[in-house]
């Protein structure tokens, strides 16, 4: 009997979105969701964990281009895709194509005469069939470790030194550099880290991004939005106030009736972009205008002379 809860799941449907939604639909779903499920919001609850990183995982696939168009061909077996596509065009040609699995995802292989007689015999023991189970061992290894970053080391760049995976299954220490601009769902490379094939070869260690909410700040990819608390006095007749950006303060000039709720762009005082660091994205600052909590007599006899003017 086919058992459902061994079936991958769909990674639109992790998200909550169609196959043919926008990739600005696809971030704002995710970044709803990791904010929901993150661990930080549901401390030593497993199942938001879990959740969590299956929604990173999905959200991976589905913000790059080049993976979302395999995925969208080949479904689960997207990370094979190229194999099997070759594999694909070869028996277009006359040759044979087969699939194996070997326990960690399918595999493709090509022969233009090929002796299944040696594929089974590779299976289960024999000698030629050896051959191809090394070549498949002795490439190099990828790996994946996730990496959590504050909003203000995403935009500063940062260095972890983390514990990976090594070759044997036991742990070696590695000191790393994560660019500035990095957000939720990035993937750095760090070329010759990962595990090695039996060749020697080391394949790459990939750290998958993860930024912490802010308490301050909102992301929207390179723009960060923010309040101002400002006194109604400065509101009503113009002035300075003070913003807090990502890395200083700067001043902003209201004008005369500013109301509450308006919006102030500061340009280039975002988020870097990445790969771009000297690029910015821009700080969009929202007015709050503060209302006093108690008055003196004299102003709250300003404030009735205010009212019966009719302001």
């Amino acid at each position: 009997m086919l058992d459902l809860t061994q079936m991958a799941k769909d990674f639109y449907e992790i998200l909550g979105v169609k196959r043919g939604s926008s990739e600005k639909e696809i971030r704002s779903a995710y970044r709803k969701l990791a904010r929901k499920h993150h661990p930080d919001v549901n401390p030593n609850d497993k199942a938001a964990e879990a959740r969590f990183k299956e929604i990173n995982a999905a959200y991976d696939v589905l913000s790059d281009a080049d993976k979302r168009q395999k995925y969208d061909r080949h479904g689960d077996n997207w990370e094979h895709a190229d194999e099997i596509e070759r594999a694909q065009a070869q028996r277009g040609r006359g040759g044979n194509a087969f699939y194996y699995s070997t326990g960690g995802g399918p595999r493709v292989e090509y022969a233009e005469d090929v002796d299944f007689g040696d594929i089974l015999g590779g299976i289960f023991g024999g000698r030629r069939g050896g051959a191809t189970r090394t070549r498949q061992q002795t490439r190099p290894v990828h790996t994946e470790q996730p990496v959590e970053v504050t909003l203000e080391e995403a935009a500063a760049g940062a260095t972890r030194t983390l514990l990976v995976e090594g070759d044997h299954g036991d742990q070696r220490r590695l000191e790393v550099k994560i660019p500035a601009g990095v957000d939720t769902g990035s993937r750095v490379r760090i070329a010759g880290e990962g595990r090695a094939g039996f060749d020697g070869r080391r394949g790459d260690l990939y750290l998958v991004i993860n930024v912490r909410p802010h308490d301050r700040f909102e992301r929207k990819a390179d723009d960060l939005h923010t309040e101002v608390e400002t006194p109604l006095t400065t509101a009503v007749l113009g002035g300075e106030v003070e913003v807090q950006g990502i890395d200083r303060k700067v001043a902003l000039k209201l004008p005369p009736l500013t109301q509450s709720g308006q919006t102030f762009r500061l340009g280039k005082l975002g988020m870097p972009r990445l790969g771009a660091s000297d690029t910015r994205g821009d700080l969009f600052a929202r007015v709050r205008v503060k209302l006093p909590t108690e008055l003196t007599d004299e102003e709250r006899h300003l404030f009735e002379q205010l009212k019966e003017s009719g302001i």
